[in-house]
């Protein structure tokens, strides 16, 4: 089959054949001309499959059939979990839509950045909006769009976004759009939970799934190498400089063990970088653009950045420890082995991590192969460096009256209880120390006639009152 039977406009067409393509993939193919139908859609298939296509290109048709409006209302609204899926879905818009007269105008917005320039981009309107949660939110508070006339919802990896604690967000989003329009569901899997959402969101949806839940592509080649406690940075590096691999995109549990391992990695002599969500936008995007163009071998990355990485001929991925969730190996090992290109998926795994492992092979369907290494005896590295967080600077001493830095406050003893009163053989409490002598302890000295006494009452007989005058 090709795009042309899927009845898309010629102008369309050209992008397709302008970007290489010829023949639509499985997903595609059942997607677009569901989408072009109007129906709402719940669509799983394997990362790397043309999800993305699947719905931009219908949009575009569906759109570009429709008058101009000034100022443009929000038409097209897609929704993405991460800043790195959200411009990789604004390139795909971009490049399709290359050849459309009128121009359909579109904009990303994301947070990380400044709000400013979104806002006076979004002067005039849009026609095609993709956007995080959290800054779509962030520019309605702002007055900066509305979203009252979309007429087509996109939830990109929607199983994501909700394990990353979107659906309140969501669920305020959906609020604000019109009941009558098209909802559209992409994701690699779709969870029981998901499903539960979208009973309450899809009305009458076409589900299509070109691939088994949670199963892996077929061009990755995937393998494992048990390595000895601490010795996992060497094994890396070995890998890579041995086989001589470029473009190697290594995931990480943590922020900061990403930031060490990429240290590691250029202090070895291979160009690294780190992405995770503690570095700035622009360190992002400059990392991913050296990654794309070759002058970074290692990109370093947190599972939640990686999630928006799309690069057409990635061709190594590094499981530098296992996900704790075994859902996510599927979508790790997906960044490689896209649109039909081969690919290969290495774990690095301890001895106490083989039951991790062994989830993994259950959940895939598949034990994988494992491969085996000698570690130079010249590479004198340690994992625990990894782990090891730099000290804490010390906190700032205050400062004297006369501008020098009081002494530190020395732990001064507390001082002693008061010693009860003693009580005599009598039962009666001692005196204490300087009371007058005759004075009971415990009772309050006698006050004095006119200190405060009380006045005494004055017992006058009952006809010498004054007469109470009739009640009203």
């Amino acid at each position: 089959m090709s795009f042309s039977a899927l009845n898309l406009d010629p102008k369309l067409l050209q992008a397709i054949t302008d970007a290489g393509y010829s023949t639509p993939t499985p997903i595609q193919q059942q997607a677009i001309p569901a989408v072009l139908s109007g129906r709402d859609l719940m669509a799983a298939a394997q990362t790397g499959t043309g999800k993305t296509a699947s719905f931009v290109l219908p949009i575009l048709q569906q759109l570009m059939s429709q008058p101009v409006a000034h100022p443009r209302p929000v038409r097209a609204l897609i929704l993405t979990p991460t800043r790195e899926l959200a411009a990789q879905v604004s390139e795909q818009v971009a490049k399709y839509s290359q050849h459309l007269q009128p121009k359909l105008k579109h904009l990303v917005v994301f947070g990380g950045v400044s709000i400013n320039p979104q806002m006076q981009a979004l002067r005039g309107g849009v026609d095609i909006l993709t956007a995080t949660p959290g800054r779509l939110l962030d520019l309605i508070g702002q007055n900066a769009l509305k979203i009252n006339q979309v007429q087509t919802l996109v939830l990109d990896e929607a199983d994501r976004m909700l394990d990353m604690g979107f659906i309140h967000d969501i669920k305020k989003i959906l609020a604000l759009l019109p009941k009558q329009r098209q909802n559209l569901l992409f994701s690699a899997t779709f969870s029981d939970d998901i499903k539960q959402f979208t009973n309450k969101l899809l009305h009458n949806p076409l589900s299509i799934s070109v691939a088994p839940q949670n199963s892996t592509a077929e061009k990755v080649e995937q393998q494992v190498y048990q390595v000895a406690k601490g010795q996992k940075s060497a094994t890396l590096i070995q890998l890579i400089a041995k086989n001589d691999w470029k473009q190697v995109l290594v995931f990480m549990a943590t922020k900061h063990e990403a930031n060490r391992l990429t240290d590691k990695l250029n202090e070895a002599g291979i160009s690294a970088a780190a992405i995770h969500g503690n570095k700035s936008q622009n360190a992002r995007t400059a990392a991913l653009a050296g990654f794309k163009s070759n002058e970074l071998r290692v990109l370093v990355a947190s599972d939640v950045a990686a999630r928006g990485i799309d690069i057409a001929q990635l061709p190594y991925v590094v499981n530098f420890t296992l996900p704790r969730s075994p859902a996510d190996y599927v979508h790790r090992i997906g960044r490689t082995g896209r649109a039909g290109m081969t690919g290969l998926a290495v774990s690095l795994v301890y001895p106490d991590e083989v039951s991790q492992l062994k989830q993994v092979e259950k959940l895939i369907g598949m034990k994988i192969p494992q491969g085996s290494i000698t570690i130079d005896p010249s590479l004198q590295l340690n994992d625990k460096e990894l782990t090891q967080r730099p000290p804490r600077p010390p906190r700032p001493q205050p400062k004297g009256p006369a501008g020098e830095r009081a002494a530190p406050r020395q732990g001064a003893p507390r001082p002693a209880r008061k010693p009860a009163a003693a009580t005599g053989a009598d039962g009666n409490t001692a005196p204490r120390p300087g009371a007058r002598p005759g004075q009971p302890q415990g009772q309050r000295k006698p006050q004095s006639a006119g200190q405060n006494s009380p006045r005494p009452q004055q017992n006058r007989p009952a006809a010498a009152r004054k007469p109470q005058g009739p009640s009203a």
